[in-house]
């Protein structure tokens, strides 16, 4: 029992009996006067450190240097009114991360929630509104109530780093060997990006590359050639899957006592059109509109190599009936999980008989050579019914006696080998891309972009040490051990349902070592690739020859896995486990979210609030069912929206289902831990510098609702824009520059226990 029951007890058995002496009453008297004394002690030290910590980060624009880099005169611009918290406070549960371009598709406004005259069924359908149908009602707000002036949306993680890797290849280079690994990077992304060098590549070099192939259908003389053999060409030379795909990895299932050693993993392949799945029938289904321009896309193709009509309407037919036969037996990642389709371990015999079509023996040792594979060897299965379904079809369509002379299985493997190269051959191929991509709603891909993702296949090692000499530097494993440390103190003093469940999360969380993907084995890896390099000729006019070099050069790194006991994604762009180490990618540490010369203020809280968003995704996926904080904090939350903004009164009792209050709890935890990194860098280093003349906690926090517009998948769960949440910190504490507050408003009461 504590000491508040202790007393409470005690006055109620002073209060039953027969008058005390006046010492026991004094005993009382003193035992509550103490327990006073003590919350007023508590509650003194903590205003006393909110001022000093107040003081500390609220420092005059006289006491701040102004950042002048480029890299901060680039950022300034970003920092608009429609950013600032303060300087609209009535407003602040209307901002959108949407650009003004994409309000209306997204949906994603804030107001008030206005209502018109309904028809009996529309008020029927109403009062029967589901979870759902709240949770919308919640998010989205009239768009007559909203007046943020739009401003500039930082990129997602992936394109600032293809943005950044772009600036790398492009900059000007001094004193470099043109031997290097630097320069052949260099220059391999400058004849991408050459339209004389792609103009000079015609049907003509495509076409020689089919009769290395065997030729095709099209061709006088056709015999078509064994089945197994084209498809370990195009495996082991060009780097190209069309029936299933294959690539080499640990086993990621949970508990696995050798986590680290490599499997070869076979998956299903990427088709070139879009399908859409049903979640009622768990399958994919036709698109018309899809199917009717992929098929006008295969007919210009065809017209581009001079390929007469008749034979074109039988080919491009029997490729479309071909794919959508293999399509149907596909299935998107989420479901293959909750099946638990993944990592499926058989050995290659087993696979033999499971999926007889293929030769998979022969296709794995040409694609790994000259790693030894043997029947007995395990492999990783990713989704084992349509790999079966695939065998099948093959087996079937290769004892089609109408098919025997067009030889559409040879075609289909033509095909997409032309779909892997299209981007090397000259402008009549991409401009003809460039058109289905726009029938079937699918965004182009702009050159450059393009250009840094195939350089990226090839030199991944030196582009991720280049960006660690431009961008990771100290500043980043400060950054990085600050925010972990302040995740672990927020891990550590939740409220958990159990002390074993406890003992197990902060026992998993202090065991990891947060680590810079840029260590000593990157340059490891790239001293061993050198001489992998060392047999790359690149030419300054000649694209397509680079690429089916650089296709080559990709199947060698693949074969290599298997003799380093690591291979980590180098340039991922969000935090991965590798053994006990959490690996913090440096392909993170780049612009906009990130720059050593930014003031700290800005790189805690965009980077900072990212990085720890993401740890309590990756380590506390189960969170809800482990501890009590995440609901109860969440609900809190939840009634500061209620009660700031004027939702429908129904909402008042309405509680967020468990998605929403995992989400909004990981994401108001990521704004506390962020900050109180940031509070741990100005205890170390007082002086901070600013930009756009804001105090550090008003760019810090203004930096966070820049963040809180980064695209992630979780993103969604959110049933209001997460720059709600600085408003709720600001009225949670005393650390903001000035309040919140709202006079034309009537605000609702919160409850007691918030």
């Amino acid at each position: 029992m504590d000491q508040n029951s202790s007393v409470l007890q005690g006055t109620l058995e002073v209060s039953q009996e027969q008058p005390q002496s006046e010492e026991s009453k004094s005993l009382v008297r003193n035992q509550c006067v103490n327990i006073l004394l003590a919350l007023l002690g508590f509650f003194h030290i903590g205003s006393i450190a909110w001022l000093l910590l107040y003081s500390q980060m609220s420092l005059t624009n006289q006491d701040s240097p102004t950042c002048l880099s480029p890299a901060c005169k680039g950022v300034a611009g970003r920092f608009s009114a429609a950013l600032d918290p303060f300087s609209r406070p009535c407003d602040y549960f209307k901002f959108t991360c949407a650009s003004k371009a994409s309000i209306t598709s997204r949906g994603r406004q804030r107001g008030k929630f206005i209502f018109h005259n309904r028809t009996r069924e529309q008020e029927h359908r109403r009062r029967s509104i589901n979870k759902e149908e709240m949770l919308r009602l919640a998010r989205d707000s009239d768009s007559e109530e909203k007046q943020n002036e739009p401003f500039e949306r930082l990129p997602d993680r992936q394109t600032a780093l293809l943005q950044a890797i772009k600036e790398i290849l492009e900059s000007p280079v001094v004193g470099v060997s043109v031997n290097s690994v630097e320069h052949k990077a260099r220059r391999f992304y400058k004849t991408c990006m050459d339209p004389i060098a792609a103009e000079s590549v015609s049907s003509e070099r495509f076409i020689t590359l089919i009769e290395q192939l065997g030729g095709w259908s099209v061709s006088r003389n056709w015999t078509e050639p064994d089945f197994n053999a084209t498809l370990v060409l195009l495996m082991e030379q060009y780097d190209t899957f069309p029936f299933f795909n294959v690539y080499v990895g640990p086993d990621h299932r949970a508990n696995q006592p050798n986590s680290s050693q490599h499997y070869i993993q076979i998956d299903q392949p990427e088709f070139q059109f879009t399908v859409d799945w049903n979640n009622k029938k768990h399958k994919y289904q036709s698109n018309p509109q899809s199917w009717r321009s992929f098929y006008l896309f295969c007919k210009k193709l065809l017209e581009l190599f001079d390929v007469p009509s008749f034979d074109i309407t039988l080919l491009c037919g029997q490729y479309l009936s071909l794919c959508s036969t293999l399509v149907i037996a596909t299935s998107p990642l989420e479901y293959r999980l909750s099946q638990k389709l993944l990592y499926h371990r058989v050995t290659i015999q087993e696979l033999q008989m499971l999926a007889p079509a293929i030769d998979w023996l022969r296709c794995l040792k040409a694609t790994l050579h000259p790693v030894p594979v043997s029947q007995s060897d395990f492999v990783l299965l990713h989704n084992l019914p349509y790999l079966t379904h695939m065998s099948k079809i093959v087996s079937e369509w290769k004892l089609k006696p109408d098919t025997m002379k067009s030889g559409p299985l040879h075609m289909y493997m033509v095909l997409t080998l032309l779909h892997s190269l299209i981007h090397t051959l000259d402008s009549k191929f991409t401009q003809t891309l460039k058109n289905i991509s726009n029938a079937i709603g699918v965004e182009d891909v702009p050159r450059w972009r393009d250009c840094v993702l195939q350089t990226i296949k090839g030199f991944d090692n030196w582009l991720s040490h280049a960006i660690k000499e431009n961008y990771a530097l100290k500043e980043a494993e400060e950054l990085m051990h600050d925010i972990y440390s302040s995740f672990e103190s927020k891990v550590a003093n939740m409220s958990w349902r159990d002390e074993e469940t406890r003992d197990i999360i902060l026992n998993k969380v202090k065991s990891l070592t947060p680590k810079l993907s840029s260590s000593t084995k990157l340059i490891d890896q790239l001293k061993f690739w050198k001489q992998h390099y060392a047999e790359v000729v690149v030419s300054e006019k000649d694209y397509f020859a680079n690429y089916l070099q650089l296709l080559a050069l990709h199947q060698k790194r693949r074969s290599s896995i298997f003799f380093h006991t690591e291979q980590p994604d180098w340039l991922s762009v969000s935090p991965f486990l590798s053994g006990n180490d959490i690996i913090i990618p440096v392909g993170m540490f780049v612009l906009p979210v990130f720059h050593p010369s930014y003031p700290r203020a800005i790189n805690y809280g965009m980077l900072g609030s990212l990085i720890a968003k993401d740890l309590f995704h990756l380590l506390l996926p189960e969170i809800l069912a482990q501890s009590e904080s995440p609901s109860l904090e969440s609900a809190c939350v939840w009634s500061h929206y209620l009660s700031r903004s004027k939702a429908p009164r129904r909402l008042a009792n309405f509680s967020l289902p468990s998605p929403q209050q995992k989400e909004v709890w990981m994401q108001y935890s990521a704004l506390q831990v962020a900050l109180q990194s940031y509070t741990k860098s100005l205890q170390r280093h007082s002086i901070d510098t600013s930009v756009s003349g804001l105090s550090h906690i008003h760019l810090f926090l203004s930096s966070f609702i820049q963040a809180s517009c980064d695209s992630e998948p979780y993103r969604v769960s959110m049933p209001f824009e997460p720059s709600f949440l600085v408003s709720v910190l600001c009225e949670t504490s005393d650390i903001c520059p000035k309040p919140l507050i709202c006079l034309d408003r009537s605000q609702g009461r919160l409850p007691d226990w918030c």
